[in-house]
């Protein structure tokens, strides 16, 4: 296309050089005609269109833009010539940072930006204008302290802006090693920078001429205007008019641009507030993370995460961020609330435990939860012993509930605690019908021990990891909290030992009111006792409430609890081993007083009846299985050793007297077979019991039995010797007067008079009854026959006021007759009646009389000599009835 004019020529620029944003004028030829055939302005390659004014076609005013290049031509563009071209360049200078004591020509604009961090604008510091090296020389920091240079120049300083500045303080602080060359150059330099201070007034004056000139004309354009608008009439000042149209144009410029500023401060805004939102979405996440990770039980994501909030915004001053961070400790309030109410429920387990107490510790929960939980535990197992009792005692347990009784597994460990060497478990396998056999009061003390068993090993455990700080994580340990949980425990040692000794004595109470309600005081029975409805217990249910008691005390101890806490238990457990004992007598009496009825009277070899086997054997299984350690010396104390033997003794003597004595005024032979018994008793089986007894250090048993059977032994053999006796002794009198007998005048004895032949007779019949029966009773019952025979024989010899001759020789046949005939059976005591007897008689003096009597004696042994066989020693074994 052809161009009616010739290309623009660019041929001078004023000022050629200058900083970016310098208003400069550009002459030339060809510049365009008119404000809208400009259509393009370049200096140094930045379009500089914005800031261009037409002035003429040979003059165009702008602004040089901050171009890349530091020098570059000025290229003018116009309709009517197109592209055009210079002669000239223009110098853009790069602005120096212009200090705070520096004059300038032109306005020094401030470098803002924007610090999201932080949320505040920062501008540069004035003080960072300053020149960082006056002296202009290299920097040689000196090692004399700070503190130092105060003392040697107190009140000045080594800042060159202050008004208290020292410049041998600047020097010793900043060039203490520099040389004196060196100080020379820096004072050179110093002095140039005076010199050009000096001609800063001409520099300015030439830097700011043309913004001069631009205000003399924008001055004499006003003033001129002005002096046309005060021809007219116009109402108050001359510039009212002028501000006027600057308002209309500032709010027409408003309503143009106000929108579009508007949604660009808006989009401003939100792109600062996203910006901030993703630099700091963890902690504005937070509150709505620490609620679902509550929900889902991960309380370690959550005391981490609180953690980590707390150390980046715990003292932010930020209100946005004060304002979240106040939820998260909300939400962290809430949770502690939480944890500390799992902490307190119960059951738990003491991992749950464990682990509840360690999150409260790390975030730092006031008070102390690890002993508000021991607390609480110990609380929750008081009740549960006294609930046991309660439901017990209201029936709403009539048998253990085995479906979902725990005391199985809380036995099975206690089988294998090592302290339990019992070689098994402490229960024997029960049959299918144990639930409904067993009585109340041993389900009771076994669901009692479970209930201990249970839980107080646990609540041991706590109190161990409380005292020794294992409760806490590496944070608790960083923060203090294990030097605190030590201190705390070694405060409520006591409390805890109170505790304890509370537990013990409230299983030791429950027991005893179930058991043995006399041992407890009478304020005390309302709230342990109440079971006077319920069956007495024998010995072998005593027996297993024994061992489950016993089992309950070893595994406490195996826990090492001190043994003076346990005592309470140990006393219990005497009580109720002398309790047994005495209940196991008691029982024993009354079986056997129902043994009576089932005697036969059938004698054996061995001289007694089927009763005495029965009777033996259900003494000897009741005490031969009695506990061991019912008769241990180191459990039963002498008190207890003296109520024990009391019962034993009363028990014993009862049982035999009842048994007998029922008996006492039957037929003789009755009376034999029951003194055979008795001998029997106690020859095998009081023996066996009092070596039973004395070996598990139960003395005084053999003195108990002794005056048990001998008692009733002297009662039975002076009965039946009253009954065949005194026949005897009785018909000797009148057989020796029969016939009207007189020792004065009497004929010369011919033999032995019947009367003493009956008299043998009967004793021979009773000695035929005693060897059917009992062998060994025959020396017994026929020496104290003979003995009884030979006192009357004596007193009837005594009573003779004189004798004949004849009456001598007939009384000292008769009586050596007797003499010989029972001499087996002759004691002591029968002996010396004998003598008494013979003395009593005139001594023969004549060969005749003596050689009568030898006589008359071989006689009556020769006649009487198959009756009296029985007499003499023999083997032959009792005949069995």
């Amino acid at each position: 296309m052809s161009r009616a004019r010739p290309p623009p020529l660019v041929t001078g620029i004023s000022p050629k050089e200058g900083a970016a944003w310098t208003k400069v004028t550009i002459r030339g030829e060809n510049l365009g005609t008119g404000p809208a055939d400009l259509i393009g302005l370049s200096i140094c390659g930045h379009n500089c269109m914005l800031t261009a004014e037409w002035m003429s076609a040979s003059k165009i005013v702008c602004r040089v833009g901050p171009a890349k290049d530091d020098k570059g031509e000025i290229i003018v563009t116009t309709k009517s010539g197109g592209l055009g071209t210079s002669t000239v360049s223009f110098k853009l200078l790069r602005p120096d940072r212009i200090g705070i004591l520096d004059q300038s020509a032109v306005w020094v604009d401030e470098f803002n930006y924007y610090d999201m961090r932080t949320d505040r604008n920062k501008g540069i510091s004035p003080l960072s204008l300053r020149p960082s090296n006056p002296l202009g020389i290299e920097k040689d920091k000196g090692k004399v302290p700070q503190k130092d240079i105060e003392q040697i120049f107190p009140g000045m300083s080594g800042d060159f802006t202050s008004e208290n500045f020292s410049a041998t303080w600047y020097l010793i602080e900043n060039h203490t090693g520099s040389s004196f060359d060196q100080l020379k150059i820096a004072a050179n330099h110093l002095k140039k920078q005076a010199t050009k201070k000096n001609e800063g007034s001409l520099s300015y004056v030439k830097g700011g001429l043309s913004t001069f000139f631009e205000a003399q004309d924008a001055l004499a354009a006003i003033h001129q205007r002005l002096e046309s608008d005060g021809t007219e009439k116009v109402e108050g000042s001359m510039t009212q008019r002028l501000e006027n149209i600057l308002n209309r144009a500032s709010d027409t410029a408003d309503t143009l641009f106000q929108e579009v500023l508007g949604r660009k401060d808006k989009a401003d805004s939100t792109r600062n507030a996203l910006n901030v939102l993703q630099r700091f979405k963890f902690l504005f996440n937070l509150p709505l993370n620490i609620e679902r990770n509550i929900q889902k039980g991960d309380y370690d994501v959550v005391i981490n995460d609180y953690e980590k909030a707390k150390s980046l915004f715990g003292n932010t001053e930020v209100p946005v961020f004060k304002k979240v961070y106040a939820e998260v400790e909300t939400r962290i309030g809430a949770l502690r609330s939480l944890l500390l109410e799992k902490l307190l429920q119960t059951p738990s387990t003491l991992h749950d435990q464990k682990r509840y107490i360690r999150y409260l510790s790390d975030l730092h929960a006031s008070g102390d939860p690890a002993w508000q939980c021991i607390y609480a535990q110990h609380k929750w197992i008081l009740q549960l012993m006294q609930d046991c009792r309660d439901e017990f005692l209201s029936g709403g347990v009539r048998a253990l509930d085995l479906e979902g009784d725990t005391r199985p597994p809380t036995l099975s460990r206690l089988s294998h605690t090592s302290s339990l060497n019992r070689g098994g478990s402490l229960r024997s396998s029960r049959p299918n019908t144990w639930r409904f056999e067993t009585p109340q009061l041993v389900q009771f003390v076994e669901k009692l021990s479970d209930v201990v068993i249970g839980q107080l090993p646990n609540f041991w455990k706590l109190w161990i990891s409380y005292v020794n700080g294992s409760l806490f994580s590496e944070t608790g340990e960083k923060s203090g909290q294990v030097e605190k949980s030590k201190k705390n425990a070694r405060q409520r040692q006591n409390d805890f030992k109170k505790m304890i000794e509370e537990l013990t004595n409230r299983l030791v109470r429950l027991i005893r009111g179930a058991l043995l309600p006399t041992t407890l005081p009478q304020a005390e029975l309302s709230l342990y006792g109440g079971w006077e409805g319920k069956s007495e217990l024998t010995g072998a249910w005593l027996t297993q409430i024994i061992h489950t008691v016993r089992g309950c005390h070893e595994a406490l101890s195996a826990l090492e609890i001190p043994n003076d806490l346990l005592q309470v238990i140990s006393d219990l457990l005497l009580d109720l081993r002398v309790h047994c004992l005495m209940m196991t007598l008691l029982h024993t009496t009354e079986d056997v007083k129902r043994l009576a009825v089932k005697e036969d009277w059938v004698v054996d070899n061995e001289g007694i009846t089927s009763l005495v086997q029965i009777r033996s054997g259900k003494c000897r299984r009741t005490i031969l299985k009695t506990p061991k350690k019912i008769f241990s010396s180191e459990w039963v104390s002498k008190n207890y050793l003296a109520k024990a033997s009391y019962v034993l003794k009363w028990g014993l003597n009862y049982k035999l007297t009842f048994l007998f004595l029922n008996f006492l005024f039957q037929q003789e032979q009755r009376l034999l077979i029951i003194l055979s018994n008795c001998q029997y008793l106690e020859r095998r089986t009081f023996l066996n019991l009092a070596d039973h007894f004395e070996k598990h250090g139960f003395t005084g048993t053999e003195k108990i039995t002794r005056v048990s059977t001998c008692k009733l032994d002297r009662k039975l053999f002076e009965a039946y010797i009253e009954r065949r006796a005194d026949p005897i002794v009785g018909s000797l009198e009148p057989g020796i007067y029969a016939g009207y007998f007189d020792w004065r005048d009497c004929q010369t004895p011919t033999g032995v008079r019947n009367y003493l032949k009956e008299a043998l007779v009967s004793i021979i019949a009773v000695h035929a009854e005693v060897f059917t029966v009992s062998k060994d009773l025959v020396p017994r019952v026929l020496s104290r026959i003979v003995r009884s025979v030979a006192d009357e024989m004596c007193r009837l010899m005594q009573c003779v006021s004189s004798f004949s001759k004849n009456g001598a020789l007939q009384a000292r046949l008769e009586l050596c007759a007797l003499r010989d005939a029972v001499a087996t059976y002759i004691n002591p005591d029968s002996n010396t009646s004998f003598k008494l007897a013979l003395e009593a008689l005139p001594q023969l003096h004549s060969g005749g009389d003596k050689k009568l009597l030898e006589e008359l004696l071989n006689k009556f042994k020769s006649s009487m000599h198959l009756q009296l066989t029985c007499f003499q020693s023999s083997n032959i074994q009792p005949v069995k009835r």
